[in-house]
């Protein structure tokens, strides 16, 4: 990388960091009120909390606290360990399969973003212990770590959710893309594709 590509790195990273707090801080004023509404719905329709804590892995393997709007039973792990979600899964909620769908367990996130753990675009943070498997078994799978990761990402708006390995490894590809080509222009494609599968208008 040329001195002057780095330069521009650096200053696209600055601008992202300032952009990604300035969208959060107007995402979490815009929604505030569809969260409490939400929050309303979680606690009448199943026993536990409106929120669901669990740890990540963030830049440079630091670990963080997610947020999320519960969409599982309560304790829905303590029997299995650490799984990935799967299609008809019986932990979910009725409710959960609504906010999943429309994504909106997600925008708690705002708040990661805004205490400069979380970026708005960038890799899907993953689980310690799917981290350390993939590492192990994977190559390259620790250089995703080597930015942000975002609510949406070119993985999300390019494939589906991880059921199996092969899934990982091609959305790896995707990720270790993105952090070779991100940029603005990169970002807000992105954003764009992410909103129209939202729409439904980029759906698979």
């Amino acid at each position: 990388m040329t001195l002057a590509s780095l330069l521009l790195r650096r200053r696209f990273l600055l601008v992202k960091e300032v952009f990604d707090r300035a969208c959060a801080l107007v995402g979490i004023v815009v929604f505030l009120p569809i969260l409490a509404l939400l929050g309303l719905l979680i606690k009448w329709t199943s026993p536990g909390p409106v929120f669901f804590i669990q740890t990540r892995v963030g830049q440079h393997g630091r670990t963080f606290g997610i947020l999320k709007l519960r969409t599982m039973v309560c304790d829905a792990e303590d029997k299995t360990g650490p799984v990935w979600a799967q299609a008809n899964d019986p932990r979910i909620t009725r409710l959960g399969k609504f906010l999943r769908a429309s994504h909106l367990d997600e925008v708690p996130q705002l708040l990661n973003v805004l205490l400069g753990q979380m970026s708005i675009v960038g890799p899907r943070p993953e689980r310690p212990v799917f981290v350390d498997q993939f590492k192990d078994s994977i190559p390259s799978y620790e250089h995703r770590l080597l930015v942000k990761p975002g609510i949406t990402g070119l993985a999300q708006v390019c494939h589906h959710y991880d059921t199996t390995a092969r899934d990982v490894r091609k959305k790896l590809a995707y990720d270790l893309l993105y952090i070779k080509k991100m940029c603005l222009m990169v970002d807000i494609a992105i954003l764009f594709l992410t909103f129209r599968r939202l729409t439904g208008k980029g759906a698979h």
